[in-house]
């Protein structure tokens, strides 16, 4: 069916419709002695004024964490205590676990000991170097005797790098000892209890720290969608107006409090699902929001300056499903028209072809009307007298 023909059709519903309507009146008025009295039908109208409109898309997301760190211990040993309160906040640098430190201790001691010979021997061996490098120069030893203590020397030198690479070693093994956040944060639960053996690197985290505040919200947008919204944007239809602000709507339905604004939108479009991921940032002081939670986000796209409203009790739809509203034309006659409509915002219709600034809209009184016929517009404020 070509498209002349659907809007054919949808005119033939909506005189159709009205036939009945009218007809129906009028067995009201024989039946009752009351109705129309032959007068002209009182209808109630809406004024079609372009406004500005904030357009906003409805986006399903996620919560994650801006930071999450898995806490693993970088030394082995047991664990000799637990220092934080699961699910707890924590800070950055805090001690979590201590590990016993006893052998690592033995160690940083052994190393630092074994430094003080080194410097110890360092001394004896500047000073015989010195005393035979000037002795060679008299004759009083032989050259050989002289090489050899410098060479010693130089050794001394070496040993004292070894020994003090090896403190250093000794100081980061006792330190790892204690195991500490690497972030601020949301502590969760512990993975092991006291007593437990532990393992350098080991594959299973102690505990985890998430920070909350702020939080991420991850949203997915079809690629159409983002294709339309730049067009839009390009042609001056839409205007961005500085940060684009996001608005959460939370699984039980009440709206989240605080507005977040968005960070970045991916560059890869998800081949299996077509869609792009939009992160938004939200402030979270009172941890309401916590990773993992399924929302619902209002992303402000732009201001249309000149949009079209028509109230949707105006609106009706025909069998094609064509958006009709009665307006109110040259002579207070009715003329029924076929609307684009784009969405609904809130009790209203944006519609972008049908209408345009200045027509009034039939809102109330719609089944004592039919196309052609003459009305009388009601005051502002006053309902129309019923049939």
């Amino acid at each position: 069916m070509s498209k002349r023909d659907i809007q054919q059709s949808s005119w033939i519903w909506v005189l159709g419709l009205s036939g009945v309507l009218l007809a129906g009146c009028g067995q009201q008025q024989g039946q009752g002695g009351q109705g129309m009295g032959g007068g002209k039908p009182e209808v109630v109208v809406a004024d079609i004024k372009p406004l500005p409109v904030t357009m906003t898309s409805e986006l399903a997301g996620r919560t994650s964490a801006t930071e999450i760190a898995e806490v693993r211990p970088q030394v082995s040993g047991i664990i000799r205590k637990r220092l934080f309160t699961e699910g707890g906040s924590v800070k950055a640098g805090e001690v979590l676990y201590q590990i016993e430190p006893d052998s690592f201790q033995a160690n940083y001691d052994s190393a630092a000991a074994s430094l003080a010979r080194a410097e110890a021997n360092l001394v004896s061996a500047k000073s015989k170097s010195e005393r035979l490098s000037e002795l060679v120069k008299i004759n009083a030893v032989s050259k050989q005797d002289a090489d050899d203590a410098a060479a010693a020397y130089k050794t001394a030198l070496a040993d004292i790098a070894t020994s003090k690479a090896a403190v250093q070693s000794a100081r980061i093994n006792l330190n790892y000892t204690k195991v500490v956040s690497p972030i601020s944060g949301q502590i969760g639960k512990s993975s092991v209890t006291v007593g437990a053996l532990v393992t350098a690197s080991q594959a299973t985290a102690l505990t985890t720290v998430q920070q909350l505040d702020p939080i991420y919200v991850d949203l997915t947008q079809t690629s159409k969608e983002l294709l339309a919204l730049k067009q839009q944007l390009a042609s001056g239809a839409l205007q961005a107006e500085g940060e684009a602000k996001v608005h959460l709507k939370l699984e039980d339905g009440s709206v989240y409090p605080q507005a977040g604004k968005l960070a970045f939108k991916d560059v890869t479009v998800d081949p299996s699902t077509g869609t792009v991921t939009l992160r938004a940032v939200f402030p979270n002081p009172k941890h309401e929001l916590l990773p993992g939670m399924f929302v619902k986000a209002m992303l402000d796209e732009g201001v249309r300056k000149d949009a079209l409203l028509v109230p949707q009790q105006g609106v009706s739809r025909t069998p094609t499903g064509d958006a009709v509203a009665m307006v109110v034309g040259k002579g207070n006659k009715i003329e029924p028209r076929v609307l684009k409509v784009e969405r609904a915002i809130g009790n209203q219709w944006l519609v972008s072809g049908g209408v345009q600034a200045g027509d009034k809209v039939v809102v109330e009184g719609l089944q004592k009307i039919a196309p052609g016929a003459e009305v009388t517009i009601a005051a502002p404020g006053k309902a129309p007298a019923k049939p």
